[in-house]
């Protein structure tokens, strides 16, 4: 569940009491692990998987009661966004709508003074993470200085960080910068509240980290020498994606710059180390998405219209896992190694020791081998009934074909009529060390819940429940998945 879709009257989910409503909800029923999508600033399409940098907050989450209370703000200023919808994010009027009350809000801190320090020091703040949010907020202050435009398109002088940062124009925008760092503040203060209210209730918070990052982002402005890019137009050389397969002739053109892994080899992948502190200082696990390409990733010429020219590129591999083991050695990481795997790729999964993940909707259909299969899958492993990528399991149900279906119904010994719970069972059920059970699957919701659907261009990411349904599922089934988790050996160890 991405904190986006909790409840409240602000147009999304923020990090307000709902997250102790949904906190105490996962302590009452047995549950230990909170996992969420990746909390970056987004950018065009609203994705958590394409971020205006892979260190910063999205201020989005920024609840805006605290700023009424310090007088930052006014309740009034408060109305529009709770006009905005309950169930659902209205990513273009949330745009239009909050934005203008943080910077509003920044405004009122500088003429009090800066005085409002309910998260500890702002200039502390500003210190402690200067290192990724100098940069960070320079990006953000010339984007909207240049209208939203993508930085590639920006007078030469400020293309890259390295001039931009001597630039008059850095100096004149001193105050947006300001209000960035204000707005990752805000965001940081609030979400640090979050990992202490869950770490008192022994919940831990699965964090998600993509492999690769957006090209429109501070991370790819900043380090240009870090990815494949032309060095006087910041133009990509490749790109990322991945080839035609059984659901796509085309493949996937993702768009995203790859990385120039030579270079990060010779710095002792130091920016990737940075980037998981990051991470594992928002979360106590990180989930890398797209682990297949630290063995090999599909490489395609940036002019390609579509990704069948593409071509498989060799990538870190093992050498990179080495130098996280070395430098970070308590980290807890999950391979998401779903997809077309080759045997090198399986091969480093199990040399690195990280757990991959199993779908429990990719298991049937096919035979007895399926790797997804109950039976089939290791201990060491995180099984799901679907992802995020995924319909909601009854959404999934209700299409498929009725050899799948049959092949449900058999292998579960079920009748299929409460299929979302039978996957959760199933999930229970499995040896995998780790289950992990999309909310929606939860509440029995069908497709119309669907949080994403890759490749389709709008209307992603913006599912939300409600305060009635967390209390119904609060009072209805948590004494049920508690007494499923102690059944099957899930329950924490008092």
């Amino acid at each position: 569940m991405h904190p986006t879709s909790l409840p409240g009257n602000q147009g999304v989910g923020v990090l307000d009491e709902s997250v102790d409503a949904w906190l105490e909800f996962l302590a009452a029923a047995g549950l230990t692990y909170w996992q969420v999508c990746p909390l970056g600033p987004t950018g065009y399409g609203d994705s958590p998987y394409q971020c205006f940098s892979a260190f910063a907050g999205n201020p989005y989450l920024v609840d805006l009661k605290p700023l009424v209370q310090a007088k930052l703000l006014t309740a009034g200023d408060l109305v529009p966004l709770q006009s905005l919808p309950a169930e659902t994010v209205d990513y273009g009027w949330l745009y239009a709508t909050k934005w203008p009350l943080l910077f509003k809000a920044h405004a009122a801190f500088v003429a009090q003074d800066r005085q409002f320090a309910p998260y500890g020091s702002f200039e502390a703040f500003c210190d402690r993470e200067a290192a990724w949010l100098q940069p960070y907020c320079l990006f953000q202050a010339l984007k909207g200085h240049f209208g939203g435009d993508a930085w590639w398109n920006w007078p030469a002088e400020v293309r890259f960080h390295a001039t931009a940062v001597k630039s008059a124009l850095a100096s004149e925008l001193t105050t947006q910068c300001e209000a960035h760092a204000f707005f990752q503040y805000l965001f940081f203060g609030q979400w640090n509240a979050v990992r202490a209210k869950a770490a008192e209730l022994n919940i831990s918070i699965i964090g998600d980290a993509p492999i690769f990052v957006a090209r429109d982002s501070a991370d790819v402005w900043g380090h240009p020498e870090l990815f494949l890019l032309d060095r006087a137009t910041g133009a990509p050389l490749k790109v990322a994606g991945v080839p035609p397969d059984y659901f796509s002739a085309d493949g996937q053109l993702w768009g995203n710059p790859l990385y120039n892994w030579p270079v990060h080899a010779a710095e002792g992948y130091v920016w990737w180390l940075d980037r998981l502190r990051a991470n594992l200082a928002m979360c106590d696990v990180v989930r890398i998405d797209h682990f297949r390409g630290f063995d090999t990733y599909w490489s395609i010429p940036a002019d390609a219209p579509t990704a069948v020219s593409g071509s498989w590129e060799t990538g870190p591999g093992l050498a990179f896992f080495a130098a996280v083991a070395k430098a970070l050695p308590d980290c807890r990481l999950i391979a998401e190694d779903l997809g077309e795997l080759s045997p090198s790729v399986l091969e480093l999964r199990d040399a690195t020791g990280l757990p991959g993940m199993s779908i429990l909707q990719f298991a049937f259909g096919g035979d007895a081998g399926n790797l997804y299969l109950p039976h089939n899958v290791i201990a060491n492993s995180v099984i799901y009934p679907g992802t995020h990528d995924n319909d909601t399991t009854l959404g999934w149900y209700a299409v498929a074909d009725e050899k799948t279906r049959d092949h449900v119904r058999r292998y579960l010994r079920i009748a299929g009529e409460n299929i979302g719970w039978d996957f959760v069972r199933a999930a229970y059920g499995a040896v995998s060390r780790l289950a992990v059970i999309p909310l929606q699957d939860l509440l029995s919701l069908d497709r119309g819940a669907r949080f994403n659907t890759p490749g389709k261009a709008a209307g992603n990411w913006q599912w939300r429940y409600t305060s009635a349904q967390l209390q119904a599922l609060t009072r209805e089934s948590a004494p049920y998945l508690r007494d499923l988790a102690e059944l099957t050996g899930r329950l924490p160890v008092a």
